[in-house]
Protein backbone atom coordinates (compact mmCIF):
# COMPACT_ATOMS: atom_id res chain seq x y z
CA UNK A 1 0.00 0.00 0.00
CA UNK A 2 0.93 3.47 -0.46
CA UNK A 3 1.22 4.48 3.65
CA UNK A 4 3.37 7.22 5.88
CA UNK A 5 5.79 4.23 5.81
CA UNK A 6 7.11 4.54 2.10
CA UNK A 7 8.75 7.93 2.28
CA UNK A 8 11.41 6.74 -0.61
CA UNK A 9 12.19 10.19 -2.74
CA UNK A 10 9.51 12.36 -0.67
CA UNK A 11 10.30 16.16 -0.16
CA UNK A 12 9.75 17.97 2.84
CA UNK A 13 10.70 16.04 5.69
CA UNK A 14 14.03 17.41 6.10
CA UNK A 15 17.88 15.87 5.81
CA UNK A 16 18.67 12.66 6.94
CA UNK A 17 21.16 13.15 10.00
CA UNK A 18 22.48 9.81 11.34
CA UNK A 19 23.32 10.15 14.47
CA UNK A 20 27.15 9.30 15.69
CA UNK A 21 27.59 6.18 17.77
CA UNK A 22 24.01 5.89 17.93
CA UNK A 23 22.99 3.67 20.74
CA UNK A 24 20.44 0.43 20.49
CA UNK A 25 17.78 1.81 22.31
CA UNK A 26 17.09 5.68 23.42
CA UNK A 27 15.17 4.88 26.74
CA UNK A 28 14.49 1.69 28.75
CA UNK A 29 11.08 1.84 27.34
CA UNK A 30 12.30 0.79 24.05
CA UNK A 31 13.78 -2.19 25.23
CA UNK A 32 10.38 -3.26 26.57
CA UNK A 33 9.08 -2.54 23.39
CA UNK A 34 11.30 -5.11 21.46
CA UNK A 35 10.71 -7.42 23.85
CA UNK A 36 6.97 -7.13 23.61
CA UNK A 37 7.19 -7.04 20.30
CA UNK A 38 9.51 -10.65 19.76
CA UNK A 39 7.08 -11.93 22.75
CA UNK A 40 3.58 -11.66 21.05
CA UNK A 41 5.28 -12.67 17.61
CA UNK A 42 6.05 -16.02 18.96
CA UNK A 43 2.16 -16.57 19.63
CA UNK A 44 2.33 -17.83 16.22
CA UNK A 45 -1.08 -15.94 15.45
CA UNK A 46 0.44 -13.58 12.90
CA UNK A 47 3.49 -13.10 10.63
CA UNK A 48 6.02 -10.89 9.75
CA UNK A 49 4.07 -9.58 6.80
CA UNK A 50 0.98 -8.83 8.61
CA UNK A 51 2.89 -7.29 11.46
CA UNK A 52 4.37 -4.88 8.54
CA UNK A 53 1.10 -4.55 7.20
CA UNK A 54 -0.48 -3.41 10.77
CA UNK A 55 2.49 -0.13 10.89
CA UNK A 56 1.19 0.71 7.59
CA UNK A 57 -2.30 1.01 8.40
CA UNK A 58 -1.55 3.55 11.61
CA UNK A 59 -3.07 6.68 10.36
CA UNK A 60 -0.42 9.00 8.67
CA UNK A 61 -0.40 11.79 11.10
CA UNK A 62 -0.29 9.25 14.04
CA UNK A 63 2.66 7.41 12.56
CA UNK A 64 5.13 10.51 11.04
CA UNK A 65 4.71 11.84 14.63
CA UNK A 66 5.67 8.77 16.19
CA UNK A 67 9.25 7.19 17.06
CA UNK A 68 10.48 3.90 15.51
CA UNK A 69 9.09 1.56 18.76
CA UNK A 70 6.12 3.36 19.14
CA UNK A 71 5.20 2.68 15.59
CA UNK A 72 6.05 -0.87 16.89
CA UNK A 73 3.78 -0.98 19.74
CA UNK A 74 0.90 0.82 17.93
CA UNK A 75 1.79 -2.27 15.68
CA UNK A 76 1.34 -4.31 18.19
CA UNK A 77 -1.67 -3.14 19.67
CA UNK A 78 -3.82 -3.50 16.20
CA UNK A 79 -2.91 -6.94 16.01
CA UNK A 80 -3.33 -8.29 19.84
CA UNK A 81 -6.97 -6.50 19.32
CA UNK A 82 -7.53 -8.34 15.58
CA UNK A 83 -6.90 -11.82 16.95
CA UNK A 84 -8.70 -11.56 20.05
CA UNK A 85 -5.82 -11.52 22.68
CA UNK A 86 -7.39 -8.06 24.08
CA UNK A 87 -10.11 -5.74 23.35
CA UNK A 88 -8.85 -2.00 23.01
CA UNK A 89 -10.46 -1.10 26.38
CA UNK A 90 -8.11 -3.62 28.07
CA UNK A 91 -5.08 -2.51 25.77
CA UNK A 92 -5.99 1.08 27.22
CA UNK A 93 -6.40 0.44 30.80
CA UNK A 94 -3.34 -2.32 30.96
CA UNK A 95 -5.26 -4.90 32.66
CA UNK A 96 -7.54 -7.85 31.74
CA UNK A 97 -11.32 -7.74 31.67
CA UNK A 98 -12.34 -11.31 30.26
CA UNK A 99 -9.87 -14.21 29.00
CA UNK A 100 -8.61 -13.50 25.56
CA UNK A 101 -7.59 -15.90 22.52
CA UNK A 102 -4.80 -18.78 24.00
CA UNK A 103 -1.18 -18.65 22.14
CA UNK A 104 -0.05 -21.51 20.28
CA UNK A 105 3.20 -20.91 22.14
CA UNK A 106 5.00 -18.69 24.72
CA UNK A 107 8.33 -17.52 24.73
CA UNK A 108 9.95 -17.77 28.22
CA UNK A 109 13.08 -16.10 29.05
CA UNK A 110 14.92 -19.63 28.87
CA UNK A 111 14.10 -20.15 25.74
CA UNK A 112 15.07 -16.57 23.80
CA UNK A 113 18.67 -17.31 23.11
CA UNK A 114 17.72 -20.28 20.44
CA UNK A 115 14.99 -18.42 19.42
CA UNK A 116 16.49 -15.24 18.37
CA UNK A 117 19.53 -17.39 16.79
CA UNK A 118 17.62 -19.50 14.82
CA UNK A 119 15.63 -16.53 13.30
CA UNK A 120 12.45 -17.38 10.68
CA UNK A 121 13.86 -18.23 7.55
CA UNK A 122 11.61 -17.23 4.88
CA UNK A 123 13.61 -19.37 1.97
CA UNK A 124 10.88 -21.51 0.11
CA UNK A 125 11.58 -24.05 -2.80
CA UNK A 126 9.40 -23.59 -5.88
CA UNK A 127 8.83 -26.17 -9.16
CA UNK A 128 9.79 -23.25 -11.66
CA UNK A 129 13.12 -21.29 -12.77
CA UNK A 130 13.84 -18.32 -12.89
CA UNK A 131 12.10 -16.21 -15.46
CA UNK A 132 15.07 -13.79 -15.77
CA UNK A 133 18.90 -13.80 -15.46
CA UNK A 134 21.81 -11.80 -14.21
CA UNK A 135 22.37 -8.94 -16.49
CA UNK A 136 19.27 -8.99 -17.74
CA UNK A 137 17.17 -5.76 -18.77
CA UNK A 138 13.70 -5.22 -16.52
CA UNK A 139 11.13 -3.08 -15.61
CA UNK A 140 8.76 -2.68 -12.53
CA UNK A 141 4.89 -3.03 -12.80
CA UNK A 142 3.32 0.14 -12.21
CA UNK A 143 0.75 -0.64 -9.35
CA UNK A 144 -0.54 0.56 -6.40
CA UNK A 145 -2.85 -1.79 -4.15
CA UNK A 146 -4.82 -1.20 -0.95
CA UNK A 147 -2.78 -4.32 0.80
CA UNK A 148 0.72 -4.64 1.35
CA UNK A 149 3.25 -4.71 -1.37
CA UNK A 150 7.28 -4.59 -0.50
CA UNK A 151 7.72 -2.65 -3.93
CA UNK A 152 8.13 0.73 -3.07
CA UNK A 153 6.49 3.31 -4.67
CA UNK A 154 9.76 5.17 -6.09
CA UNK A 155 10.76 1.70 -8.12
CA UNK A 156 7.14 1.62 -9.46
CA UNK A 157 7.55 1.48 -13.54
CA UNK A 158 11.19 2.02 -13.20
CA UNK A 159 13.44 -0.05 -15.88
CA UNK A 160 16.84 -1.28 -14.17
CA UNK A 161 19.19 -4.62 -14.48
CA UNK A 162 18.71 -8.18 -12.63
CA UNK A 163 22.20 -8.00 -10.29
CA UNK A 164 21.47 -11.38 -8.87
CA UNK A 165 18.84 -14.04 -8.35
CA UNK A 166 18.68 -14.65 -4.95
CA UNK A 167 16.35 -17.52 -4.19
CA UNK A 168 12.93 -18.12 -3.89
CA UNK A 169 10.98 -16.89 -1.00
CA UNK A 170 7.74 -16.65 0.52
CA UNK A 171 5.61 -14.00 -1.23
CA UNK A 172 4.95 -11.07 1.19
CA UNK A 173 1.89 -9.50 -0.13
CA UNK A 174 -0.16 -12.82 -0.37
CA UNK A 175 1.35 -13.81 3.46
CA UNK A 176 0.53 -10.33 5.03
CA UNK A 177 -3.04 -11.19 4.33
CA UNK A 178 -3.58 -15.00 4.89
CA UNK A 179 -3.56 -16.00 1.23
CA UNK A 180 -0.34 -18.16 2.00
CA UNK A 181 3.07 -18.45 1.57
CA UNK A 182 3.36 -18.63 -2.53
CA UNK A 183 6.95 -18.34 -2.63
CA UNK A 184 8.44 -16.92 -5.59
CA UNK A 185 11.63 -16.29 -7.12
CA UNK A 186 13.52 -13.10 -5.80
CA UNK A 187 15.62 -10.84 -7.65
CA UNK A 188 18.44 -7.90 -7.19
CA UNK A 189 17.40 -5.38 -9.43
CA UNK A 190 19.62 -1.80 -10.02
CA UNK A 191 18.38 1.36 -11.34
CA UNK A 192 20.26 4.10 -12.38
CA UNK A 193 19.54 7.04 -9.92
CA UNK A 194 18.47 9.28 -13.42
CA UNK A 195 16.01 6.57 -13.86
CA UNK A 196 14.53 6.90 -10.39
CA UNK A 197 14.70 10.52 -9.73
CA UNK A 198 14.43 12.05 -12.95
CA UNK A 199 17.44 14.56 -14.71
CA UNK A 200 18.19 16.43 -11.66
CA UNK A 201 19.37 13.40 -9.82
CA UNK A 202 23.36 12.43 -9.38
CA UNK A 203 24.48 10.97 -12.45
CA UNK A 204 26.82 8.51 -10.74
CA UNK A 205 23.78 7.14 -8.16
CA UNK A 206 22.32 4.00 -8.29
CA UNK A 207 19.53 2.05 -6.55
CA UNK A 208 18.86 -1.52 -5.70
CA UNK A 209 16.01 -3.60 -4.48
CA UNK A 210 15.10 -6.71 -4.31
CA UNK A 211 11.80 -7.38 -6.41
CA UNK A 212 9.98 -11.00 -6.44
CA UNK A 213 9.23 -11.90 -9.89
CA UNK A 214 5.43 -11.07 -10.24
CA UNK A 215 6.87 -7.55 -9.30
CA UNK A 216 9.14 -7.71 -12.96
CA UNK A 217 8.10 -7.74 -16.46
CA UNK A 218 10.87 -7.91 -19.44
CA UNK A 219 12.01 -4.57 -20.59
Amino acid sequence: MNGPHDLGGQMGFGPVAPEKDEPCFHAEWEKRALGITLSCGAFGAWTIDESRHARENIPPADYLAASYYEIWIRGIDKLLERHGFATREELLSGHAQRPGAVPKRVLKADMVPNVLAKGGPCDRPVKTVPLFAVGETVRTKNFNPATHTRLPRYARARTGVVEAVQGSFVFPDDNAHDKGENPQWLYTVVFDGVEIWGGDADPTLTVSIDAWESYLEPA
